[in-house]
């Protein structure tokens, strides 16, 4: 498989699962409705967890902007090689997104809640304040860049690592810092849903909340620059 079908896919499974849970717990009538934050969390989990495993062996599984961004300034990815791979991560996010719509298509059809539907593809906060919320995302994307940082070969990224450490880390910062924000920690996972969002013809949909859209791209890009910075000076 090339690197960019890789990070295609790779980012395609962690919407599959992470967007699917959303889906289940909030859309009316499903089996999991009313699950819960932990299960959502789990979910979102277990899909970087089995993307990372399928992805690692050929693109050493970025799967997230921010990650090949702390990547390329820590020198432990080519610059060159970055556009394509945000560009396979940003469809591939498009293209796990409207698996899951298809998949709970008929809970859509059910569920009148323009919030809960457009909460399957993309976060939104509780408490709207933009710059705190963005510092949210700066934080957790921050000890997500900083740990990948710290795991990862030089040569390729996350290639020889295990699956697990990584899903761990997404898993404990949703469980600790997910709840102002949703934790999007990731540009493409939030961006390439929400254009999903707008793109589908869902009878009575709510707006795709592009006043927010920033948040969840520029705060994980800072986080990455950030935890980049202090691991050359950490390491230096």
């Amino acid at each position: 498989m090339s690197p960019f079908f890789a990070e295609f896919f790779g980012t395609a499974i962690i919407l599959v699962f992470g967007g699917g849970v959303v889906a289940n717990v909030t859309l009316n009538k499903t089996k999991g409705n009313n699950g819960g934050w932990i299960v959502i969390t789990f979910g979102w989990a277990v899909g970087v967890f089995t993307g990372v495993l399928i992805a690692a062996p050929f693109s050493g599984a970025h799967l997230n902007p921010a990650v090949t961004l702390a990547l390329v300034l820590a020198d432990k990815f080519e610059p060159a090689k970055a556009p394509l791979y945000i560009c396979a991560q940003l469809l591939g996010a498009m293209f796990g997104a409207t698996l899951v719509y298809l998949a709970y298509k008929k809970h859509f059809d059910e569920t009148t809640d323009g919030d809960a539907r457009l909460g399957v593809f993309c976060t939104a906060p509780n408490i709207r304040s933009y710059w705190w919320n963005m510092l949210t995302e700066v934080i957790g994307t921050y000890a997500l860049s900083l740990a990948v940082l710290y795991m990862a070969q030089p040569q390729v990224g996350l290639g020889a690592l295990s699956a697990l450490p990584v899903a761990l880390v997404v898993l404990g910062i949703g469980l600790s810092l997910g709840g102002p924000t949703g934790y999007a920690i990731n540009p493409a996972r939030d961006l390439g849903p929400r254009i999903i969002h707008f793109l589908l013809p869902m009878a009575g949909k709510r707006d795709s909340d592009w006043k927010y859209s920033w948040v969840p791209v520029v705060g994980p890009l800072i986080g990455a620059a950030l935890a980049a910075g202090m691991f050359i000076l950490l390491k230096g």
